[in-house]
């Protein structure tokens, strides 16, 4: 299988090296490759050159604008990056008769209620973040190309700045932190979306009953406050320098930190689906998140 990877050097990029690695030959593209390996997603006329230069028998596309606040101020860049581009990825994939994995978020929903949201619940994005994630969701399912969308959450890698490395940073610093306690979701590593991908790509483009979206995002729930007590607990109990005492990582609600778009309260998302689908058991987040710990506190 030749497989051609876009947004090699992102989080989910940078996993997804390793493990598509195993299944064929692997070209890796970002957006500052040199020459003809440039896959630059807001500059859209470049990319059909490319995927029909290489050819291959899958795409997997992890390249996104994912700057959440960010994209607020330029939503036409999102759009591009989000939506246009995957969606002549797409085009360019089903004439070639190539199958496509792509990554989408739990921002294309709004966030209401308590319970997990099945792949058929009614989406509802409050960003421009979540909006243009959504209609590149819709983009791709229109082009008829065999796809793998995998919705995911909260999602985070050793490689480059991440929510636990940053409350480290803080705890060690600060005699007080004030963390978000009321949005809910699944802590989700890199390598585990790299992995589910792995294995589900060659099952894709063997049998296209396995075509469709599905929710892939570590087990178990938490919020931002009890992930950061957690991250904190485990360096302190490693006897590193945590200048924050236990009592004094407060939880605050979302309101009190307004940021320019609107975060989902609950980001709960059933993997029933792709469990089943797949043969599939994902990991509780605490297992994930205690690999990062130990890889960056070494």
């Amino acid at each position: 299988m030749k497989i051609l990877l876009l947004g090699k050097n992102g989080q989910v990029g940078w996993e997804l090296q390793r493990s598509l690695s195993i299944l064929g030959e692997l070209v890796a593209c970002d957006f500052d490759s040199p020459g003809d390996l440039k896959a630059d997603f807001s500059d859209v006329d470049s990319l059909p050159a490319l995927i029909r230069r290489v050819r291959p028998d899958a795409i997997v596309n992890a390249a996104a604008h994912t700057a959440v606040d960010k994209a607020e101020s330029e939503p036409e860049l999102a759009r591009c990056i989000n939506a246009t581009a995957p969606g002549v990825v797409a085009q360019e994939a089903a004439a070639l008769g190539a199958c496509l994995v792509h990554y989408s978020t739990d921002y294309v929903f709004d966030g209401s209620g308590s319970a997990p949201r099945d792949e058929q619940a009614p989406t509802n994005p409050l960003s421009v973040y979540g909006r243009t994630k959504l209609e590149g969701e819709q983009l791709i399912r229109s082009s008829g190309c065999r796809h793998l969308i995998l919705r995911t959450s909260w999602v985070y890698a050793a490689r480059g700045g991440n929510f636990a490395r940053t409350m480290l940073k803080l705890a060690a610093e600060r005699e007080e932190l004030k963390v978000i306690a009321d949005q809910i979701g699944a802590p989700t590593g890199a390598d585990l979306l790299a992995d589910v991908t792995a294995l589900a790509l060659p099952r894709l483009q063997a049998d296209a009953a396995c075509a469709g979206t599905y929710h892939c995002v570590a087990g178990g729930q938490t919020n931002w406050h009890d992930y950061a007590r957690f991250v904190i607990e485990a360096a302190r109990g490693r006897g590193d320098a945590i200048k924050v005492a236990p009592d004094r990582v407060l939880p605050i609600a979302t309101s009190a930190y307004p940021t320019p778009a609107q975060r989902p309260l609950n980001s709960r998302l059933s993997t029933v689906k792709l469990q089943q689908q797949f043969s599939v058991t994902l990991p509780h987040w605490q297992v994930g998140v205690q690999r990062l710990l130990t890889e960056v506190l070494g």
